[in-house]
C-alpha cells in the first residue's frame, strides 16, 4: 500500500478547490491522479480535516486474552493435553496449527502423548522386511 500524501500536498489540494480550480487541473499541476483529488476533496468536506484515514491494524483475534489465560490454565493443569482436545474442549473455530501458533509465541511446549505396547511382546513398530 501506497504511503499517504503528505500534508502539505493535500493542504494544496484544499486550497486550490477552495479557490475553484478543476480537478483536473489540480492533479496536472502536482502531478497526481485526479481520483486522488476528489478522494482528498471529499475526506475535507467530510471531516473538515485533510488527515489521513487510520489504517485497519490487521485481523481481530479468533479469541479474547481470557480464552487464552484459560487455556493456559489448562495445559498447566493437564500438560498432555493435544492441541485437539483444547480446541474442542474450548470450542476453538481456529484451526489446529493456528492454536499451535498462539501457543507457541507463549513458549508453551508441552510433550505429545507416547504409546507404549501392551505388553513386551508387541510390536512398537511396523516391520518394512519381505517375507521369505
Amino acid at each position: 500500500m501506497p504511503m499517504p500524501l503528505s500534508e502539505e500536498i493535500r493542504n494544496k489540494i484544499v486550497f486550490h478547490k477552495t479557490n475553484g480550480k478543476t480537478n483536473a487541473d489540480i492533479a496536472h499541476w502536482l502531478r497526481i491522479n485526479e481520483k486522488t483529488v476528489r478522494r482528498i476533496w471529499s475526506l475535507y468536506r467530510e471531516q473538515n480535516s485533510v488527515d489521513p484515514k487510520p489504517h485497519n491494524k490487521g485481523r481481530k483475534p479468533a479469541f479474547g486474552q481470557d480464552i487464552m489465560d484459560k487455556i493456559v490454565a489448562k495445559i498447566k493443569e493437564q500438560p498432555d493435553i493435544t492441541l485437539e482436545e483444547l480446541a474442542e474442549e474450548f470450542n476453538l473455530k481456529i484451526s489446529i496449527s493456528a492454536l499451535c501458533r498462539k501457543l507457541q509465541k507463549l513458549n508453551l511446549n508441552f510433550k505429545k502423548r507416547h504409546y507404549s505396547p501392551k505388553n513386551s511382546n508387541e510390536k512398537t513398530f511396523r516391520s518394512f522386511a519381505k517375507n521369505g
